[in-house]
């Protein structure tokens, strides 16, 4: 049994269910094992940790309303069974959860609501408000209208795209598999287990193999797809075996899993990819009140704004500059260039006067603003 494990130190985690842990050979739902997990979600809740749920299953919950439970399905039929199954994948995590008095939300995302800017900030948003006030995400690409064309056709990625987005500090895969191996444990006697993985070289990416299962989308490539994604935004990713009871006890407790290291801590991470390869769409200016709060990491709000120039969106990358037309800082910001024309000047409480709503109090939130290296050293 191994004992390494970076789940204790985590806070903010994203646990994906792949379909053959939730939906048994002939589509019926491990009612059972599903309570276990249930279980041991609730338990991390009670020691403070914000939990966001990836989960397959809609199409496996649906496909028998279709066509055999075994039987392959085309895109049409895929969608179809996704509408069914949907439904009751939600209502059986729903009720799972509520056993142990914790409220679960469903999101249906597509890879561009987690790759454009600006849909990318709205899911965050949502997604962070819904575990601030304690509740569980759980969430499910959205099949019933993506194609196969623009469809991420696996769990695993959507739920390191997901772990980016949130900022996690660990993502767990459960699978039907206790790790990554050397060679294929199943007809290789030498094939040894890697607890620990900190770089995913080209040696590492050979080691994969494909799926098996019939409900299973993804094999072990799209595990260490996921891996570098969420890796690569400072989350540490563990891939362990998901089938029996408790899963995510045992792997709290040290159980044998494969563990893949972070370089880097979550928030760094997303500003590094913030100031990486965008070019600003506007200016920002703000006062010499606002111009030292940026530089001590507070937020921007719109009572320190002077002016703006160019035409940007919500969710656009825009340059901010202090009364000495310095550039001191770059932000993704949560207005239009529009909007923040009217509301510059004015406190966060006059927004929704002015504008007729009010989506946040800050312009650019802390986490989405990244100080200028000259402002650092002022």
């Amino acid at each position: 049994m191994a004992t390494l494990t970076y789940l204790p130190a985590a806070r903010r985690i994203v646990v994906k269910v792949g379909s053959a842990l939730l939906v048994d050979g002939d589509g019926r739902l491990r009612d059972q094992w599903l309570d276990s997990l249930a279980q041991d979600l609730a338990k991390l809740k009670t020691l403070g940790y914000d939990i966001v749920i990836v989960s397959s299953g809609a199409i496996a919950l649906g496909r028998g309303r279709i066509v055999d439970a075994k039987a392959r399905l085309n895109l049409a039929e895929k969608q179809a069974a996704a509408a069914i199954g949907q439904i009751r994948l939600n209502a059986e995590w729903q009720q799972a959860m509520a056993k142990y008095n914790i409220t679960t939300a469903q999101i249906l995302l597509s890879p561009d609501d987690t790759e454009t800017r600006r849909k990318h900030l709205n899911a965050r948003a949502t997604l962070v408000t819904l575990l601030e006030h304690h509740i569980v995400p759980v969430v499910n690409e959205n099949d019933t209208v993506t194609t196969a064309e623009i469809r991420y056709g696996d769990n695993d990625r959507l739920a390191a795209r997901v772990a980016q987005m949130i900022s996690a500090d660990a993502l767990i895969l459960l699978s039907d598999v206790d790790g990554l191996y050397s060679g294929d444990p199943k007809i290789d006697e030498a094939a040894k287990h890697i607890p620990e993985i900190k770089q995913i070289t080209a040696d590492i990416m050979a080691m994969a193999g494909p799926a098996r299962h019939v409900f299973s989308s993804g094999g072990m490539i799209t595990k260490l797809e996921a891996a570098r994604i969420a890796t690569s935004a400072g989350c540490h990713m563990a891939i362990c075996h998901g089938t029996a009871m408790h899963p995510i006890q045992r792997l709290y407790d040290g159980g044998l899993a494969t563990w893949f290291q972070a370089s880097s801590r979550p928030l760094q991470a997303r500003k590094t990819w913030i100031d990486g390869g965008l070019t600003p769409k506007g200016v920002i200016m703000v006062d010499n009140g606002a111009s030292q709060a940026l530089t001590r990491s507070k937020s921007l709000l719109a009572a320190g704004i002077t002016s703006v120039k160019g035409t940007f969106d919500k969710g656009d990358l825009v340059a901010i500059t202090d009364p000495a037309n310095v550039t001191i800082a770059r932000g993704l910001t949560r207005y239009s260039a529009h909007d923040i024309n009217l509301i510059k000047g004015h406190n966060s409480g006059e927004i929704e006067t002015i504008l007729g709503y009010r989506d946040h109090d800050e312009v650019i939130h802390a986490d989405d603003l990244v100080l200028d290296a000259t402002a650092k050293k002022a």
